[in-house]
């Protein structure tokens, strides 16, 4: 019987899988697509999942960089600009590669930890028992596996089969075309790289644009061809079954900023999608007996802002050390349940985010008027900071005990000064093992009856207040130095009883 089956080789998918096998379960991934399709889809990470990915060991063969991430001076919100030189803490980190790069890397670590990835595998049923469920495929095939998890995306077939709703909003007021792009150097701005309009002026790169007609985006990526994208709110709403054309995207420019742009096809294949309306729909529950949901599958919203791979891959890391716990027999009661009780609310979180940017760019003269108002708002560096950590993610905190100031939230990148010299945290969480830090050694011998699933390490830490500190798979803190009793009480409640 196999442990875990995995619907979907999509990031989500790919990353749950290297969870799973970190944690010493070796799931089989089936996929219906018989090859990659190298679709264009996200252009890149942003948020805390950049720190997640550097803990893992993957931001450094992603971006090429030898150098941990740093955090980005600029990004946007509702199509304003945040300039986040003025906090203190910054949080907002980005990584620019496009998805199919992110699946490359990720099907590679998949491949170098053994995981069975099955293309061309499409799963056409699901049928529980009490201890598995049947998964049957089109070729007329089936397997058993003792859980599933959907990662098949927003249109998820492993959620319709578990008889999941997806209780949530369609709206078609919006239409939004994208296409990859090339432009005459001429329509450049040299110092900014903006797309320079006749008769409008630049429309700065990498962030959002509103006119009082729609919404406009310019993003030349370097090596590689840009992307262009608009939109618009027609009144009646337009159904168009034609396919997407350059004219028609150099149509929807002109009529959103009032100039007219030549544009051409990059060399080689590209993008062309054009797309009508928005989806917001939070899956009713992301577990149904054996069978769980991931990212999409579990969660769809508007792109603004791009927190959907931010949302997801930690999805898949949240999830990935509580069902290995579950499958290997250690995990205690009720542990793979806070799978959906942490990650909900993050999901509700993203929604709300997505929808207030949606209302922001949204054409009309009282929607301005908020705008001006907001940009006022924007000039304090306390509301840039909240909206930062809103759109990083960085202000997500699970619940933990009270009196423990650290517990739940997302642990600092310290370091660690022990005989071997300093060592980030980074460098420790490779393994996706839990993780006890001791500044003092007065710890370690409490976490001992639990060494086959928790690692000690002990010497100094730089970059953090605390003493010692319980830290999670996902890089959540469990706890921070207080006493042996309430170490003891969190290496039981996370990490199951000792042996």
């Amino acid at each position: 019987m196999i442990d875990v089956a995995i619907v979907g080789a999509g990031p989500n998918g790919l990353m749950l899988a290297c969870e799973l096998a970190l944690a010493g379960v070796h799931p089989v991934v089936l996929e219906r697509h018989p090859a990659p399709t190298g679709e264009p889809r996200a252009n890149g990470l942003v948020g805390q999942v950049v720190r997640l990915l550097d803990r893992r060991g993957l931001y450094e063969r992603l971006s090429g960089e030898s150098t941990p991430p740093t955090p980005q001076p600029a990004f946007t919100f509702g199509a304003f600009p945040l300039d986040l030189t003025m906090l203190a803490e910054n949080p907002h980190y980005a990584l620019g590669v496009p998805q199919a790069q992110l699946e490359a890397g990720l099907a590679a670590r998949a491949a170098e930890l053994g995981i069975d990835l099955r293309r061309g595998h499409e799963v056409v049923d699901l049928r529980q028992r009490g201890d598995a469920v049947e998964v049957h495929l089109a070729d007329g095939t089936q397997l058993t596996s003792r859980y599933v998890v959907g990662a098949d995306g927003g249109r998820s077939v492993v959620r319709r089969l578990a008889g999941i709703d997806f209780p949530g909003v369609t709206s078609d007021r919006s239409i939004s075309r994208t296409a990859t792009v090339t432009v005459p150097a001429s329509f450049l701005d040299p110092e900014t790289g903006g797309l320079r309009a006749p008769g409008y002026g630049v429309v700065p790169p990498f962030r959002h644009t509103r006119t009082a007609r729609g919404l406009i985006a310019w993003a030349p990526f370097p090596g590689r061809p840009a992307i262009l994208s608009t939109t618009k709110w027609p009144d009646p709403p337009s159904h168009d079954e034609a396919p997407m054309s350059l004219a028609e995207l150099r149509a929807s420019v002109a009529r959103v900023l009032g100039a007219d742009l030549p544009l051409g096809a990059p060399d080689g294949p590209g993008l062309l999608r054009r797309s009508t309306g928005q989806n917001t729909r939070i899956a009713a529950r992301y577990r149904a007996g054996r069978v769980l949901l991931v990212g999409d599958a579990a969660h769809v919203h508007p792109a603004i802002g791009g927190p959907g791979l931010n949302l997801g891959l930690q999805d898949a890391v949240n999830l990935g050390w509580k069902l290995a716990a579950t499958v290997r027999g250690w995990a205690p009661q009720g542990l793979l349940d806070t799978y959906e009780s942490e990650r909900r609310p993050v999901a509700e979180r993203v929604v709300m985010s997505t929808r207030a940017q949606s209302a922001l760019i949204a054409p009309g003269d009282d929607v301005t008027g908020l705008r001006e108002l907001f940009a006022e708002l924007l000039r304090k560096p306390e509301v840039t900071g909240h909206v930062a950590a809103l759109m990083s993610g960085a202000d997500v905190r699970y619940p933990a005990d009270p009196t423990d100031p650290l517990a739940g939230s997302y642990a600092p990148d310290v370091v660690v000064h022990t005989d071997d010299g300093a060592t980030r945290l980074a460098e420790l969480t490779r393994t996706g093992r839990p993780l006890l830090l001791d500044s003092t050694g007065a710890f370690a011998g409490i976490a001992a009856p639990w060494r086959d699933r928790v690692d000690v390490v002990t010497g100094p830490l730089e970059g953090t207040t605390a003493t010692a500190m319980l830290v999670r798979p996902d890089c959540f803190i469990a706890w921070s130095a207080g006493d042996a009793t309430t170490l003891h009480a969190s290496l039981t409640h996370h990490f199951g009883s000792a042996r």
